[in-house]
């Protein structure tokens, strides 16, 4: 029993443990590098990243993690595994809505691992432009919050971009109160994005309701301009303090504790079934009574669910608009397949925007 064994014997059986770690990951790195050596001899042109298969192995480790570390840390630890394994391959560019320290480089990070490169882009259209150039192989920008609702300009570059949605990201957003000053009493000015002041509106009104609150582009350059200030505080999150070296001085001030926000990972590829897939299309009706109902029944009829839908102005015509929909399923699957198959003989227009894996914890 592990009990009974001593400090010493115990660090001894660690050590031992770590040793075969080494060689675990050492043997999974080779394996990486001969799956390279198979595909370029085949002339693979879909690049190494493979959405579904990553998807497949960390609900894997996950269904079979027997504690005591939780789901989401070894997730977490396999995904940084992985990622390490795939630069071996590939170094993939993700391009991103910046600037550096934003939550949504956290979630490119997240999603893909810290073995890759992530390139700033100062708006969410040349995040998109990077990726349609090839300049970067994905793109990862923000689509909605659970408190703020849906990022437009996302679902508008949506309309016209060749790029497909091959993944989703998940983040719980934790906005903490950053400043050089020891006490909030000497707050006069605080910084921050729009967004995060809304989500934080309940502990500022109570808490600093006199501040001056200056909205910014990004949390990433409130953290900046606050390192450099006196009497003045940012709204950020953990990478934006530890970038700027900007003490936390109240933590998770959000007003909500599950604030989370959704991100969308682009590409230039289909993504091939994961078993636990999403799929998300655009689409446009017949100005007539009834036409949405008559659009929504294609999924209703063959069982297919949705999970969200949002409509935007087309800026075709007065009072016509884009429905945007996600849906369960993957575009492969025969229901889904159907169901998609009877809208686009009904809707005036249809676009499929992607089918890719649900985002994992």
């Amino acid at each position: 029993m592990a009990e009974d064994l001593t400090l010493d014997e115990l660090r001894a059986k660690i050590d031992e443990i770590d040793s075969s770690l080494l060689e675990l990951i050492s043997r999974r790195a080779r394996m990486a590098t001969e799956i390279a050596r198979v595909k370029n001899e085949q002339s693979e042109n879909n690049g190494f990243y493979r959405p579904e298969r990553e998807a497949q192995v960390l609900r894997k480790i996950i269904d079979r993690n027997p504690g005591p570390l939780s789901e989401e840390e070894m997730a977490r630890l396999f995904r940084e595994i992985m990622s390490a394994c795939l630069a071996l391959e590939q170094t993939l560019d993700i391009a991103y809505l910046g600037p550096e320290g934003t939550f949504t480089q956290a979630a490119a990070l997240k999603h893909f691992g810290h073995s890759v490169k992530t390139t700033a882009m100062g708006s969410i259209d040349q995040v998109f432009r990077e990726v349609e150039s090839g300049a970067c192989q994905y793109g990862v920008v923000p689509v909605e919050n659970s408190i703020e609702g849906v990022v437009n300009h996302t679902l508008d570059m949506l309309v016209n971009s060749s790029l497909m949605i091959c993944g989703e990201v998940e983040l719980r957003i934790h906005h903490h109160l950053l400043s050089n000053e020891e006490s909030i009493e000497k707050i006069t000015k605080v910084y921050s994005h729009q967004q995060s002041f809304a989500q934080c509106r309940a502990w500022l009104d109570t808490h600093l309701l006199k501040a001056e609150r200056v909205s910014l582009t990004s949390n990433a350059e409130a953290a900046r301009l606050a390192a450099g200030e006196e009497n003045v505080a940012a709204i950020a999150g953990e990478s934006a303090a530890e970038l700027y070296k900007l003490p936390v001085l109240m933590k998770n001030i959000e007003n909500e504790a599950d604030n989370t926000t959704r991100f969308l990972v682009l590409g230039q590829h289909e993504t091939l079934p994961s078993d636990n897939d999403k799929t998300s299309l655009l689409f446009t009706a017949a100005n007539k009574p009834g036409a949405l109902q008559e659009m929504l029944a294609c999924f209703s009829d063959n069982g297919v669910s949705l999970t969200r839908i949002e409509s935007r102005p087309s800026r075709k015509g007065m009072w016509e608009y884009i429905f945007f929909v996600d849906i369960e399923g993957h575009a492969k699957e025969a229901t889904v397949a159907l169901a998609l198959d009877k809208l686009n003989g009904r809707a005036s227009m249809l676009k499929l925007l992607g089918s890719y894996p649900r985002a994992v914890l």
